[in-house]
């Protein structure tokens, strides 16, 4: 089914409170979609973040972000009073400033937990029970990191870093209320998510979840199953994930995440995956794995490198990854995130599984894309695929018309079928080129739609600073852009 959507994150929602959360603007987010015809909202990954602040390095696969719960529910339910969460200082609305949110939101969250009562509810017994496969670790490695002053376990002793018996028992009872401030906040986010989710719903909009394909080297997840993991006997990455130099970054990416140990996975039936894609099937109603290369062939970098140059190709588990999860699990709703340096394994392997693979309008038009830019050019789509004018980890469509060569801003409006120079002109007809194109989705980012420059851009690859703070205004979404939106939608049948 032809289908069109927007890519906004949960965190540049407007609103009160410095970051964008599952308030009343998420309900309003829907309401909008809805009237501008859209039938899907694509987020990026939900889980909570650390250093850096990106959703791709997240403390656990499987915990939701306690950033994103509302305090105005919080409110509403009488934990909180509006005294309380207006005196706390978030920093400006307009622009995510993660460590106040750190110091000020856990502070009034703390506040919410010793006032609940969570602990008699019966919906929270079901909801422990049902996730302790993850919650329970989540909850420890979260309150021993936060005792030893926010240090990376591979920085703990060693008793608790190996997950010793006497070590585990001894901080389950020293930190027993910081373990369960921890779980109250799983459970609060996931009732808050479940009523967005369930909204969206029952509007016709179908939420697109996305998992980054690695854990973070700081996180519960290599903390409690190193086993599942490429670690030297010290239980350390003995290999990082990243990728190789191309057009974008002349040393490459060194992400830092501790690679798989795929024969151990395969020997445990795919049990972690499993639960994995169980988990985000549950949350989302279609799952985008971030660097689905990875799947056939991953970079390897030697622990400790600080470029990718030294790294190499090695092979992952394929199909037969994918062919289980299908056995146990039925039918996977998946986009595949095939981008950068593409192999003709990889294509096959996303040929095998069936799964829509992405499409990138900028792509095309950009000769620093080393993967060859003919797959790009919508003349060149299959059905089976996901338009986007960019991701979230592209320049804007305004901030990249001003950084390509005037060559291939001319081969843009050669391809758009124009003379014009105006960049609202190119931009407009850039979204219709890809809302036009025979891919079954079009998924448009915000900011392409709001025409912002790259004062807007959600994040610049392997570099630290202002990345995932964009928020949009509240007035961003006036009746003219729902109705221009659906009207995209109804000539091109989406």
């Amino acid at each position: 089914m032809r289908a069109s959507g927007i890519l906004l994150p949960i965190f540049s929602l407007p609103g009160k409170y410095g970051i964008g959360c599952l308030s009343d603007e998420a309900f309003k987010f829907i309401d909008f979609l809805s009237r501008a015809g859209q039938k899907y909202w694509q987020i990026l990954p939900v889980g909570p973040t650390g250093y850096g602040d990106s959703p791709y390095q997240p403390f656990s696969s499987f915990a939701g972000n306690p950033y994103f719960i509302s305090l105005e529910k919080l409110i509403e339910q009488g934990v909180l009073t509006s005294e309380e969460c207006d005196a706390a200082d978030f920093g400006e609305d307009s622009c995510v400033d993660y460590g106040k949110q750190y110091v000020s939101r856990y502070a009034l969250l703390h506040k919410a937990y010793e006032r609940s009562g969570f602990r008699d509810d019966p919906a929270f017994l079901e909801f422990a029970a049902d996730n302790a496969y993850w919650l329970e670790d989540y909850a420890m490695y979260m309150a021993i990191k936060n005792a030893l002053g926010g240090k990376s376990f591979t920085e703990w002793d060693a008793d608790i870093r190996y997950r010793r018996p006497e070590a585990l028992a001894f901080w389950k009872e020293k930190e027993k209320s910081e373990i369960e401030f921890f779980e109250y906040l799983q459970y609060e986010f996931t009732r808050q998510w479940f009523a967005v989710r369930n909204y969206a719903n029952e509007h016709g909009i179908r939420i697109i979840g996305d998992i980054p394909i690695y854990v973070s080297p700081d996180g519960a997840d290599f903390w409690a199953h190193p086993e599942l993991f490429r670690v030297d006997e010290e239980n350390l990455p003995s290999a990082i994930a990243g990728c190789p130099p191309d057009g974008f970054s002349a040393d490459g990416q060194v992400w830092g995440n501790p690679l798989y140990n795929w024969e151990a996975h395969k020997a445990q039936d795919y049990d972690w995956w499993t639960r994995r894609i169980a988990k985000s099937k549950e949350l989302y109603d279609v799952i985008r794995i971030d660097h689905f290369r990875g799947f056939d062939e991953y970079y390897a970098i030697p622990y400790g490198e600080s470029t990718a140059v030294n790294g190499r190709w090695e092979k992952g588990p394929g199909m037969d990854l994918f062919h289980t999860l299908e056995q146990k699990l039925g039918k996977l709703d998946i986009v595949a995130e095939d981008l950068g340096y593409i192999t003709e394994t990889v294509k096959q392997l996303v040929k095998d599984s069936g799964f829509p693979n992405m499409k990138v309008l900028e792509f095309a038009f950009d000769s620093r894309d080393s993967s060859g830019r003919e797959a790009y050019f919508p003349h060149n789509y299959e059905r089976n695929c996901v338009v986007y004018t960019g991701t979230h980890d592209n320049e804007t469509l305004k901030g990249w018309l001003s950084s390509i060569l005037p060559s291939e801003r001319e081969e843009l409006k050669e391809y758009l079928d124009t003379d014009s120079d105006d960049p609202d002109e190119l931009i407009r007809r850039s979204i219709r080129l890809a809302e036009s194109s025979v891919a079954d989705k079009c998924i448009i980012p915000m900011q392409d739609l709001l025409h912002l420059d790259n004062s807007a851009r959600m994040n610049c690859p392997n570099t630290l600073g202002k990345n995932w703070a964009w928020r949009m205004s509240s007035d961003a979404c006036p009746a003219e852009l729902s109705e221009e939106l659906a009207k995209v939608v109804r000539i091109y049948g989406r």
